[in-house]
């Protein structure tokens, strides 16, 4: 790990554990992950700790972490290569975010679209770490000295507060933490609702066929497809006012590497029938190696824990020494 950092970038990247992984997390993010194993030093953790914000069950919350964990596995992120963590088995994380609570605004905070957006959802438990999560998420980026983070446009507030943070920190004690750069994917697909192509593909939603899942059987995901939202013109090709049928090319191209334009070439003079089913069977064959491997995964609980804790030891003595050094520069005692 060590030897590595030298030559190769850092690149963290963190996702919650909270239930299933849809389509479009494994599109809109993991798919990239695996990618850039080999190009980066890769350090990838599960957001355990962001996930309490919201009330859980804990037997559901712990087998939600199991399960995504194997998920993860099965997408390709390979522990040889990378790291890849539970948050709350690295102390450091809980440890820097205290500290950068004491750096953050209040008013930065409670500018936070996502803080308005889930004390809107959760409105019996607007909590302090609702609130405060986005100097924990600084700490999970500044512990690593991480040069990029990968970000979706919901995610490119927290990391800009995350660099503002950063630069008030180093202007006050020196150059303590290295400010992070958003890194957009080349091929990362925003995956939108089947039902509803206006808004983001989600695990929460009511309606079950408006969301593919990994561990969805083949003939479950047909079925979504085929029930998917177009328009009436019937014709494949990419345009404003046509939400569906943009959806559904975005997803088709992540998955086979087709450009738009050849997408538009194949399905000229074939109806939208024709489309989602060829959409349904290339997502079908892009995630049956994903399910096997998680059943392989999932079974072998040794191998998962072995996994996971040969990372946490790497990254708790990794960011140690950010914690410390951050410690030292404010004046605690060593």
């Amino acid at each position: 790990m060590e030897q590595q950092t030298e030559k190769k970038k850092i690149v963290f990247s963190a996702i919650q554990p909270s239930g299933t992984i849809t389509l479009g997390n494994y599109l809109g993010a993991i798919k990239n992950w695996v990618s850039m194993q080999d190009e980066f030093n890769c350090i990838y953790a599960l957001a355990d700790l962001h996930t309490i914000t919201v009330r859980q069950e804990p037997a559901k919350f712990r087998k939600n972490v199991t399960d995504a964990y194997a998920s993860i596995l099965a997408c390709g992120i390979d522990p040889e290569k990378s790291l890849f963590f539970i948050q709350s088995h690295v102390t450091t994380h809980a440890q820097l975010a205290w500290l950068l609570n004491c750096y953050t605004q209040f008013g930065e905070l409670s500018r936070m679209t996502q803080f308005k957006d889930k004390s809107a959802k959760h409105a019996d438990n607007v909590n302090a770490g609702l609130f405060t999560y986005p100097a924990l998420m600084a700490a999970d980026i500044l512990l690593y000295q991480a040069d990029m983070v990968p970000v979706g446009a919901d995610q490119k507030q927290h990391l800009e507060l995350t660099r503002n943070v950063a630069e008030r920190f180093n202007g006050l004690y020196g150059n303590v933490f290295k400010v992070p750069e958003p890194f957009i994917p080349k091929n990362g697909a925003r995956v939108m609702s089947l039902q509803d192509p206006t808004r983001k593909m989600s695990k929460s939603d009511e309606n079950v066929n408006s969301f593919v899942t990994l561990m969805d059987s083949p003939e479950v995901i047909m079925k979504k497809f085929k029930r998917a939202v177009t328009d009436s013109e019937a014709v494949v090709r990419y345009a404003e006012g046509k939400d569906g049928i943009n959806n559904l090319m975005g997803i088709y191209s992540a998955v086979t590497g087709l450009s738009f334009e050849q997408i538009e070439k194949d399905f000229e003079g074939r109806g939208y029938g024709d489309f989602k089913t060829a959409v349904g069977e290339a997502v079908v064959e892009e995630l049956r190696p994903v399910r096997e491997r998680y059943e392989k995964y999932i079974a072998d609980k040794s191998y998962m824990q072995e996994c996971y804790k040969k990372s946490a030891e790497i990254a708790q003595k990794f960011s140690q020494r950010t914690l410390d050094k951050a410690m030292k520069k404010i004046g605690f005692v060593f």
